[in-house]
């Protein structure tokens, strides 16, 4: 590992020289690029350097023991800094931890009421609601691609975008059914029922990373429509397209104009096409080695929220919080940094096999 890490810091030097040349000073481009990489080095980099000097100052105290004036000194800075190594070397194994390459990118969320009727139909919008909090918390922005509303207020299917550096990394982990258990707006005898809603997250793609035929489409233009009436677009500007080979279907009609539209439905469909070829492509290792968090399968139910109790529980993990409210309001970072720390801890058990 440490042979590995000289030559990062080796890079990281080589790096910093290169962007004080005139000619990469000069070149946007080539300026971007490398600062991109720096940014990316300095955190291992920065860590390294404390593990070294946390190495030395262990070193110099173990001389000073034999000294019996100094040996107390020297025994409590041996301690600090064989502390400090620790760390340091803990926080390096997940830092050489091979990166996710999505993420730093944006996401799809598409959300489907499930078994429930009604009351899974309220509860997708809440999750929709839920995300959108934390989207806003974090400063992303977020765009509806594709709703279908209900009467009272729910939600039987949505699509939306979140636009955001680092938003795959967070919320990669939320693929699933999630579960509801609370007193529906539409049970007037009070009893507790159990609805669930799927969550599918996918990592934005561009259609130049991954190429569909042309030949493979078939594109139709529709009026859009929206629950009692609302939201009626009287132009034909809704997008629907379908991916023959696949029966993979996505539509748009949240923008009035239709190039919009298309433009958001090919992004959705790119990124439907490529997650289920990654899928595909690691099915595997999956079998080999089953995450802690889940394998992201969007059959798996993998948290319930229990409104009477005031409690979220992920069951992937074992983790429960007892602020449903805060949660339902989009603070979700508890739950998110414990989902990322048991991958990590995931991650680090298979490489130490």
């Amino acid at each position: 590992m440490f042979e590995k890490l000289a030559d990062i810091e080796a890079k990281y030097e080589s790096l910093r020289g290169k962007l004080e040349l005139p000619q990469v000073y000069s070149d946007p481009e080539s300026y971007a690029r490398i600062a991109r990489e720096l940014k990316e080095l300095t955190p291992v980099v920065e860590t390294y350097r404390l593990w070294r000097e946390s190495d030395r100052r262990a070193g110099e105290a173990r001389l000073l023991l034999s000294d019996p004036e100094l040996a107390d000194m020297a025994r409590e800075e041996l301690d600090e800094a064989k502390s400090a190594r620790e760390k340091a070397e803990k926080d390096l194994k997940l830092l050489l931890l091979p990166r996710d390459p999505n993420d730093e990118r944006g996401v799809i969320i598409e959300i489907r009421g499930g078994v429930g009727g009604e009351e899974s139909a309220l509860f997708a919008a809440d999750l929709y609601r839920m995300y959108s909090m934390y989207a806003e918390a974090r400063g992303w922005r977020t765009e509806i691609a594709y709703i279908n509303e209900t009467e009272l207020g729910g939600i039987r299917e949505i699509s939306f975008l979140i636009d955001g550096e680092g938003a795959w990394s967070r919320l990669k982990f939320e693929s699933g059914v999630h579960r509801v258990q609370r007193v529906p707006v539409t049970e007037s005898s009070g009893r507790i029922q159990t609805s669930a809603a799927t969550v599918a997250v996918l990592p934005e793609m561009e259609e130049v990373e991954f190429a569909i035929n042309p030949a493979d489409l078939q594109i139709d233009t529709f009026r859009s429509t929206g629950a009692g009436g609302q939201k009626v677009n009287k132009t034909e500007s809704a997008i629907r397209i379908t991916h023959i080979p696949t029966g993979t279907v996505v539509e748009c009609q949240d923008e009035r104009s239709q190039y919009k539209n298309k433009d958001r439905a090919m992004k959705i469909l790119t990124s439907r096409l490529a997650d289920a070829e990654r899928r595909k492509r690691d099915a595997d290792i999956a079998a080999e080695r089953k995450s802690q968090v889940g394998s992201g399968d969007r059959s798996e139910r993998i948290r319930t929220y229990n409104f009477p109790q005031g409690r979220v529980t992920d069951h992937r993990i074992g983790l429960t919080v007892y602020r449903i409210d805060a949660v339902m309001n989009g603070a979700l970072d508890e739950i998110i940094d414990a989902l990322i720390t048991a991958d990590q801890a995931e991650k680090l058990k298979g490489g130490d096999q």
